[in-house]
């Protein structure tokens, strides 16, 4: 019997609470501690949190940024059809990231573990890099953002060496933002929100 994928939600009617917002905002600390308590979270069966907009899925969102003198350059790529969610296949991305589930139980931060498990799945970091949470994300008008809640984070590398490990990540590599700017309408809802917010 194959079991169930049990993934870390909030209840949506929390998140109204705190203050509702549509887009990006930078105010982390308004909501972050307060939604990532455990008397908040519960793991839920990830197929049925799909479709019900009561709970928000938290999901790590990771921006990789070169400095360039010539330039700034994001991570980009786009996702292949083995990705999970179906909703998102073929679209392009400059966000990495994905749901935080019982595999991250029983460490000191059950959001860091998941966000550095799907960092290590998807992706081999040749570089160093500082971290820095910037903002969440929340998109209401399409069913996908409608259960999911987005917490952004930009890894600003010391050189352009980021690689995909999974093969359902495509045509990736970093790219100018002048560029990602000009096809923008070819990304998924998120990464538009986000690179309007961080780069444009």
């Amino acid at each position: 019997m194959v079991e169930t994928e049990q993934v870390l939600v909030v209840p949506t009617g929390l998140f109204h609470e705190l203050g509702h917002f549509q887009g990006f905002t930078t105010e982390v600390d308004k909501y972050l501690s307060v939604l990532l308590d455990p008397a908040n979270t519960s793991y839920r069966p990830r197929g049925e949190m799909e479709s019900d907009p009561s709970f928000k899925q938290l999901i790590p969102y990771v921006v990789f940024r070169f400095q360039d003198p010539a330039g700034d350059q994001i991570f980009r790529y786009t996702r292949g059809s083995g990705q999970g969610e179906s909703r998102l296949h073929a679209k392009k991305s400059i966000g990495i990231g994905g749901h935080i589930s019982t595999l991250d139980e029983n460490s000191d931060s059950v959001y860091e573990k998941g966000m550095q498990r799907e960092l290590d799945e998807e992706t081999i970091i040749e570089t160093p890099y500082q971290a820095a949470c910037v903002g969440m994300i929340n998109d209401d008008e399409t069913e996908v953002g409608k259960v999911h809640l987005g917490v952004v984070h930009i890894f600003d590398v010391e050189a352009p060496l980021v690689k995909a490990r999974e093969e359902d990540i495509s045509d990736s590599g970093f790219e100018k933002i002048s560029n990602i700017q000009a096809e923008i309408e070819r990304y998924e809802t998120w990464s538009q929100i986000c690179f309007s917010a961080l780069f444009s």
